[in-house]
């Protein structure tokens, strides 16, 4: 657990990600999406796209090119490196992908299998996140692996933009050695379970303040801070492309 300064910031950090606007952002009032599994053999553009030409906020020291978001032969691999980036991304030194849906999905359970990047001053995620760009208030539901200690799992939720409810996880394992599922339910009943492998690992029941209600993206990304060193530890590049992998990703609703 962080102290009360370091669990702000880094609610800000996935926050900013569809509160700000730029070149290929999708439009507000998508569509509620239905249950679905994607392998990653295709970019299926009627359900995905990929950030393009834009940063995200000043704690990301990335700009999202759609070329490091690549899919085909069963994988999602999400890259970082030191590639310009288009205009609009602020003068940011390294590129990175992100993708999101294209619609938003309401109670159920979300899945991916992924392995993320180890190194310190990176988060590789996959979580659901609704806010202003989508004519609502901000809400979220995080799974995030810090590259600077990928042995653990980072879990949170926002609701009305009102976050501080993470719980770092043991994994008993390297996260960024293969390939493991992560899972999360979201009950209309009033519960959000985490799940590693199958395993129950945590759950929310609003005792720690109201959870989330509107629907949401699904997204996942790959990106470096700045700024944020008490949290992710300094970045530094280490001469090579770093790469999350994403094996396939899974809706089931409620």
């Amino acid at each position: 657990m962080r102290n009360a300064r370091t669990t702000t910031l880094a609610g800000l950090v996935l926050g900013l990600v569809a509160t700000l606007t730029g070149p290929g952002a999708t439009p507000a009032h998508a569509a509620i999406g239905p249950s679905f599994v994607d392998n990653f053999d295709t970019f299926d553009t009627g359900r995905w796209y990929k950030a393009d030409g834009y940063s995200n906020g000043s704690m990301f020291n990335a700009g999202w090119r759609a070329d490091h978001a690549t899919v085909g032969g069963g994988l999602l691999n999400l890259s970082l490196d030191t590639r310009s980036c288009p205009s609009g991304c602020s003068g940011k030194p390294y590129a990175a992908g992100e993708y999101r849906t294209t619609d938003l999905y309401s109670y159920g359970r979300f899945e991916a299998r992924l392995k993320a990047v180890k190194n310190p001053g990176t988060v590789t995620s996959f979580f659901t996140y609704t806010g202003p760009s989508d004519g609502q208030p901000w809400d979220e539901i995080d799974v995030e692996i810090l590259g600077k200690n990928t042995t653990q799992l980072q879990l949170n939720y926002f609701t009305n933009g009102v976050g501080g409810h993470e719980t770092v996880i043991n994994l008993g394992f390297d996260a960024a050695a293969g390939y493991h599922d992560y899972a999360f339910e979201w009950w209309n009943g009033g519960t959000i379970n985490w799940f590693v492998d199958g395993r129950l690992v945590h759950q929310e029941n609003g005792s720690r303040g109201p959870l989330p209600t509107h629907p949401q993206r699904i997204m996942m990304n790959l990106w470096p801070g700045i700024g944020v060193d008490s949290w992710l530890q300094p970045f530094t590049y280490p001469g090579h492309t770093l790469t999350a992998g994403y094996d396939w990703a899974r809706y089931t609703k409620y």
